[in-house]
């Protein structure tokens, strides 16, 4: 069988769409034709007009080709999209027809197929590629496949309208790039539209324009844009988020507009303007529109808006009851509850003034902290921020364990009921609703220096060598103990079943307590595990991470074993009296003589002593329920490395376990060499004191001389990210000078903790500043599903704390 290497990003079939009656070929214009210097010196141009059959337009040489040393393979050309390809066009001339049967049968295949070809066209392999920093053809056509569907929720959930040219004498064109999206803010020159970039769908003003032919073209507009064509066209819409479950009517589609010559030459004009190189039409005529239309860009929008008594087909509520008895229902924008009033914040009338308390609710003032940032760069002002959200959970746990009463710790464990620890976790349910949008309120990658601990969390480890970290590495992104009820089956959750999490509940409460001093202090972010606002994000997640670990050992971790062996022995202890009698009792060797009820008591004193140990088990809940008891090693090495892009952040970790999957990364990159490896060595070379109590971490991370790490951790990173262009050189000066300033600072700042006789760990660091970063295209890919638009191409570095005398 030969081999097809050339091949077509616009199918054949489609360009056939676009054929004059009769004709079957098809006028080309090539906007960026080619140059030839001739042996005189002279300089032409080649002719960038000329008609061509479908067989050699919109194509490339092995654009989809993949390469195993000397091999070359096809399968992506025949199989993938040849498939895609045959049952495409099944969908798209169902949807130029009018039988409605049809289309309801073909309508998601319809909207997966325009995903593909918005991506597998030149234009938008560029663009994903430019998602990564670097791609092999190979890479390139693995995430080219993993990212397929993920514009097709919004598209669906917009205004839906098919045009028609029919009683036009100019028809519309096909393009290179025939999905294509414009944006009246955004016009051809701007920034959202250099290169290879299009304007987000998710934008409340983008509206995405494919040609299903010559006749008909469909036009997607976001419903609040539609309703209101004032509204500001570069915000993004209500509920944006890709890859969730939403039902809509797939009856609903206006096809009412006819439109005129003009109105057919703009819609041609904003097709060729977001062309990459080639255009075509049935008529040579029709690929110069800008000589019938003198209109600005923003005044395009005129002839894309859907008609306004087209709306009522668009947006209400939906219900839909099954056979369980489940109803499901959903708000226009694909929410299945309502907003909280109570975590919304109103829009102020006045500028923020740098006095005032920053909107983004980092306790600081505006001035200190978001006063330089671009809005896009900033946390959501309009909701609640996470800080606050932590704020508002810890006084209402106040409340609910009546900590106002200074009851000793003894007291509220012997006191814990399960009423109590079910009102716990539905607080934290209510204040995390499963629709918050995570990546809108955690910071942008802005310069700030911070970091992603990543380890266990749990309370007896977290004040080692986490919490003091944040005086040197600035603010610290922690995962949240407590679990999610509403992301939980009905029969783990704490809130249906408190009994399961008596343990649990203790240590995440102690964990809670020694945290929130540095929350409060804007040290520490206590983030909640993202998987539970993202079902899509957790499904890949979870397989991504089973990939990784397939047969893979990992190393031994002595803290993380001792905390299991401690918690198994309070689990024993928390046993019932009468429970531990029997245990015990099958357990003794024969002829045993020691006194039973002294060995009782015995454990009832540990148990008293031990403030992570339950006071109030009973037979029952041993006996019918058991209790929970987890080791959380989070988050892990996926969401870590997610978690540090989407901030901006370094991660630091105290585990062998993630220190060796960061590590694993590295090498599946094939990187060589460290950067600022003179920094590396003095920083690896002197020990460091990690202050333990909130106080003394909170005076010394505001102080002058500790600032000096923040400055030092912001310009390396700064420096690291410049050196991921291979076109830019290293500098020698420079590294030596961080690693100067790092050593000078170091000398001062602990000598200041050693005199002030500051209680602290001593600590030693290894670092990795790998070339090209920490970097793996899973994660780069799970951030492009998200919908997020702001974050790093890679880690630039990671710190692993350990015990050092």
């Amino acid at each position: 069988m030969s081999i097809t290497r050339n091949n077509h990003y616009v199918p054949q079939w489609y360009q056939e769409g676009f054929f004059e009656p009769g004709q079957n070929a098809l006028a080309c214009l090539d906007l960026k034709p080619e140059e030839q210097v001739l042996p005189d010196g002279r300089t032409i141009t080649k002719n960038s007009r000329y008609r061509t059959p479908t067989s050699r337009a919109f194509r490339q040489h092995d654009l989809y080709s993949t390469f195993f040393g000397t091999s070359v393979n096809d399968e992506i050309e025949r199989k993938l999209f040849g498939d895609i390809d045959t049952r495409g066009s099944v969908a798209v001339r169902a949807f130029i027809g009018t039988d409605f049967n049809q289309q309801h049968r073909h309508f998601q295949t319809f909207f997966e197929y325009i995903d593909i070809q918005k991506i597998r066209t030149p234009k938008g392999l560029d663009w994903l590629r430019s998602q990564y920093p670097h791609l092999s053809q190979n890479e390139l056509m693995m995430e080219m496949q993993g990212i397929r569907a993920m514009h097709c929720t919004i598209w669906t959930e917009g205004v839906r309208e098919i045009v028609s040219a029919e009683a036009s004498g100019i028809k519309f064109i096909v393009t290179d790039h025939p999905v294509t999206i414009y944006n009246h803010a955004a016009a051809p020159s701007s920034k959202l539209c250099r290169q290879s970039l299009d304007p987000s769908i998710a934008l409340k003003g983008s509206q995405t324009i494919f040609p299903l032919n010559r006749d008909f073209c469909l036009i997607l507009t976001n419903l609040e844009y539609a309703r209101n064509p004032e509204t500001v066209a570069l915000e993004k819409r209500t509920f944006a988020r890709n890859f969730r479950q939403s039902m809509v009517r797939t009856d609903a589609f206006i096809r009412a507009r006819k439109l005129s010559e003009l109105e057919v030459a703009a819609v041609n004009l904003v097709l060729k303007s977001r062309a990459q190189r080639y255009v075509a039409a049935g008529r040579e005529e029709w690929l110069y529109p800008e000589k019938l239309i003198s209109s600005t860009w923003p005044e395009l929008r005129h002839s894309l808006l859907p008609p306004k008594d087209g709306h009522w087909l668009f947006g209400g509520e939906m219900f839909a009851s099954f056979d369980s008895g489940h109803v499901h229902h959903q708000d226009e924008f694909g929410r299945t509850e309502k907003p909280r009033e109570f975590l919304l914040k109103p829009k102020s009338r006045y500028p923020a003034r740098s006095r005032d308390a920053c909107g983004c609710g980092s306790g600081q003032r505006f001035g200190d902290c978001c006063r330089g940032k671009p809005e896009a760069l900033r946390p959501a002002w309009d909701v609640v921020s996470i800080r606050e959200r932590n704020l508002m959970f810890f006084k209402g746990i106040e409340k609910i364990l009546g900590l106002a009463e200074k009851k000793d710790w003894g007291q509220l464990r012997r006191e814990l009921s399960d009423e109590k620890i079910s009102e716990a976790y539905g607080l934290f349910s209510a204040l995390w609703p499963l629709e918050t949008d995570m990546l809108d309120l955690l910071p942008k990658p802005d310069g700030t220096p911070r970091a992603v601990y990543t380890g266990s969390i749990h309370p007896s480890s977290i004040g080692e060598f986490a919490l003091g970290a944040s005086a040197y590495f600035g603010e610290t992104l922690i995962e949240h103990p407590f679990l999610h009820a509403d992301a939980m089956n009905k029969k783990f959750s704490p809130v249906e079943n408190p009994g399961l999490y008596r343990q649990e509940f203790l240590k995440d409460l102690l964990f809670l307590a020694k945290v929130m001093p540095y929350v409060d202090a804007g040290l520490v972010n206590l983030v909640p595990d993202l998987c539970n606002f993202d079902r899509h994000l957790r499904d890949q997640m979870m397989t991504m991470a089973e990939w990784r670990t397939e047969g893979s050992v990992a190393p031994n971790d002595k803290r993380v074993k001792a905390i299991m062996q401690a918690d198994f022995r309070r689990a024993i202890m928390s046993l019932p009296r009468e429970v531990l009698r029997r245990q015990i009792a099958e357990s003794v060797p024969p002829g045993w003589t020691g006194d039973m009820e002294e060995m009782l008591d015995g454990i009832a004193e540990l148990r008293e002593a031990d403030p992570l140990a339950v006071l109030h088990s009973t037979v029952e809940v041993v006996q019918e329920r058991g209790q929970l008891n987890l080791v959380k090693l989070a988050p892990n090495f996926e969401m870590s490395m997610y978690l540090a892009q989407a901030t901006g952040a370094a991660i630091i970790t105290d585990s062998p376990i993630r220190w060796a999957e960061i590590k694993s990364a590295i090498l599946r990159k094939r990187s060589v060499g460290q950067n600022l490896q003179k920094l590396i060595d003095v920083m690896q070379r002197d020990r460091f004191r990690i202050p333990i109590g909130p106080a003394d971490t909170v005076q010394l991370a505001w102080s002058r001389e500790f600032s000096s790490y923040k400055g030092i951790l912001r310009e390396s990173m700064r420096h690291l990210g410049r050196l991921q262009d291979a076109s830019v050189k290293r500098k020698p000066n420079v590294e030596s000078s961080l690693a100067r300033r790092f050593s000078e600072a170091h000398g001062l700042t602990q000598k200041i903790v050693r005199k002030a006789g500051i209680k602290a760990n001593d600590a030693k660091l290894s670092c990795l500043f790998p070339v090209g970063g920490i970097q793996d295209n899973t994660i780069n890919r799970l951030l492009l599903m998200s919908s997020s638009e702001k974050h790093t191409s890679s880690v630039p570095m990671a710190f692993l704390v350990q015990p050092g005398g």
